[in-house]
């Protein structure tokens, strides 16, 4: 499928000469439960308007609960939603002005697509010919005018996936709600609409709140990701930001990939392999320490380091993985040039680099 459109001039195309500056959006104190479960405690979230916020965690976390809380498909026990600074905490649905793409498509199969993305406007009482309009400039924004005429069967799932997305924008809603919306793509397309979505969302202005499992979705195109954990948000940050500093050992864990090694913390560094590393937040004891593969690398004999056996080597075009054991047991990963072939067996020594890393308090 070719996804590189150029995307149609402001002048020529209605959602594009309106795109504003987006709306700010305040979830304060959300606390949610099933069936005396509790599932959200006390959520706040404040996204600036135009902001692109990614919701990330594993499932279960309650990411797509407050997404559904937010969009008023769900009523919270306690809290308030604020939509550019009026509560719609009490308001259904369909009278908050926001937009949702869910995973699944949810096409009509008996309407063409330009008639599946008008529905939302003739609901609203918009005319036949105005809804049309509208209509095809929302799907030349996601790059299917050629396709207006077709039924949903004729296109492929990301096709189907884009009318989905034209559908949520054509009303220009205050919010753009985005539940999963890739989950169902093979990994190209899934990419390519992935960085579509962020082109058309930087283009409109739309404050979008993006809901994933997946770390690369969110790292790829947030302005600001929340981690959340059981029903919290463990940490909101820039991407950069959870990459480089998670403030704790779960979103190390969880955001990006790590190896988990034993060491010994004393202050503002932890002594691991015979090196002292700086830390991301001082601590004392043993720990658990969080190593980016890209921070470790094959050391000569001359450098502080350990000795491992190697597992695998994984080659991934402009780099390789290797898989590691140390002595102790402990399995490493080791991100390196694609020129280097280790074999299974190997006798290696490995270092660290000396970045600063997150660590949790064993035991």
């Amino acid at each position: 499928m070719t996804v590189d459109h150029a995307l149609p001039r402001t002048k020529d195309n209605l959602l594009l000469a309106r795109a504003g500056e987006g709306t700010r959006v305040e979830l304060q104190g959300i606390v949610k439960s099933y069936g005396g479960t509790r599932v959200l405690h006390g959520v706040d979230l404040d996204i600036a308007p135009g902001e692109f916020v990614s919701l990330l965690g594993p499932s279960g976390c309650g990411k797509t609960t407050l997404l559904r809380v937010l969009a008023g498909l769900e009523g919270a026990d306690d809290g308030a939603v604020l939509l550019g600074g009026g509560d719609v905490s009490r308001i259904p649905t369909n009278k908050r002005d926001i937009g949702m793409v869910f995973q699944s498509y949810s096409l009509f199969p008996h309407l063409r697509v330009v008639d599946n993305t008008a529905f939302g406007l003739r609901r609203r009482g918009i005319g036949r010919a105005e809804a049309e309009k509208r209509s095809l400039d929302a799907l030349a924004l996601v790059g299917l005018a050629d396709f207006a005429d077709r039924f949903p069967h004729q296109l492929s799932g990301g096709q189907q996936q884009r009318v989905a997305l034209a559908r949520a924008l054509v009303t220009e809603p205050k919010v753009l709600l985005l539940d999963e919306p890739l989950s169902a793509l093979d990994a190209k397309v899934r990419v390519q609409l992935r960085d579509e979505i962020r082109r058309i969302q930087l283009r409109l202005g739309i404050t979008t709140v993006f809901v994933t499992h997946d770390q690369e979705e969110a790292l790829a195109v947030s302005d600001r990701i929340a981690v959340m954990n059981a029903g919290r948000i463990e940490q909101i940050g820039s991407p950069e930001q959870l990459y480089t500093t998670p403030s704790t050992a779960g979103v190390a864990a969880f955001v990006g990939l790590s190896s988990v090694v034993s060491g010994v913390a004393e202050g503002g560094h932890v002594l691991v392999w015979g090196q002292h590393l700086p830390l991301q937040s001082p601590a004392d004891g043993p720990v658990d320490v969080y190593l980016r593969p890209e921070n470790v690398y094959f050391a000569s004999e001359a450098d502080a380091a350990t000795d491992a056996l190697v597992e695998e080597s994984t080659f991934l075009g402009s780099m390789r993985r290797t898989l590691v054991r140390t002595e102790s047991g402990e399995l490493v990963r080791v991100q390196h040039a694609p020129g280097i072939h280790p074999s299974f067996g190997d006798r290696v020594r490995i270092a660290v680099a000396p970045e600063p890393v997150a660590v949790h308090p064993r035991g």
